[in-house]
């Protein structure tokens, strides 16, 4: 019986550093499960248009992305969760009287608003999206401003519990650490969207493998009884059911390995 295997992007497939490299081992290991029949996603937090060529070049079956907004398969669209028009221009208002800096998400590019405070995250966020190519032109006063989930910076003037208690309500806030934080539409979630997959394929939970770095991938992880932390991402170790080697020491091929996928 095929096996689905899910990867995270960043920590996990690419190293978390301005490098961005992806082990050969990793190229290897998921071209030989997809050898033996076994399938791979990508289940990440980025939204679609923000998920690189090189990435896709180690070749999935499908991709889960923005946190289970949007949901590709063999090179077709089976879910894309925008939020309506009139709710992303209130959070867009809500979100500058909170004083924190977003970054609003698409799953066909990101929008900025220039009435926030700059912070380093966001400085350096745009640096990268700069050298990889990404436009960063769109703002929240475009005419098709919208997004699919969102992320932000505090800083010490920000009202973090006006923010908390109000974008609580109809979003998971998830903190990153360092006063960044994700923000995912109630009902959606790295979990949410390989339960769809499941479903639509026919493929025993038995079947499913996780692998992913962070908390933000507790989910996911959660979500299948085959788990599996990448070596180095101890804040995730209690969660998972193994413990493979860290990205540059061969942990995608190892752990593939270990469970027999390869």
């Amino acid at each position: 019986m095929r096996s689905i295997i899910f990867f995270d992007i960043d920590g996990t497939l690419v190293t978390e550093d301005e490098r961005a490299i992806i082990p050969q081992s990793t190229r290897e290991a998921i071209e030989l499960t997809r050898e033996k029949g076994n399938l791979t996603f990508v289940n990440s937090g980025r939204t679609a248009f923000n998920i690189s060529p090189k990435v896709k070049e180690l070749g999935f079956d499908g991709y889960i992305c923005g946190c289970g907004t949007y949901i590709e398969y063999g090179n077709k669209l089976l879910l894309s969760s925008t939020i309506e028009k009139s709710e992303c221009n209130r959070i867009a208002k809500l979100m500058r009287e909170c004083n924190v800096t977003p970054v609003y998400e698409h799953s066909q590019g990101y929008f900025f608003d220039d009435k926030a405070p700059m912070t380093d995250g966001l400085k350096y966020f745009m640096e990268v999206f700069v050298d990889s190519g990404i436009d960063v032109t769109g703002r929240v006063e475009d005419e098709n401003f919208g997004f699919d989930k969102f992320v932000i910076w505090v800083n010490p003037e920000s009202d973090l519990e006006k923010f908390k208690k109000e974008i609580g309500k109809s979003f998971s806030i998830i903190d990153r650490g360092d006063g960044f934080y994700e923000n995912v539409p109630l009902g959606y979630s790295k979990a949410t969207g390989i339960s769809k997959i499941l479903e639509i394929l026919n493929i025993p939970i038995e079947q499913a493998y996780a692998i992913g770095d962070s908390t933000n991938d507790l989910p996911m992880l959660e979500a299948v009884p085959n788990s599996i932390a990448m070596g180095g991402a101890e804040v995730i170790y209690p969660y998972v059911s193994y413990i493979t080697t860290p990205i540059e020491e061969d942990g995608i091929y190892n752990a593939l390995k270990h469970f027999g996928l390869i």
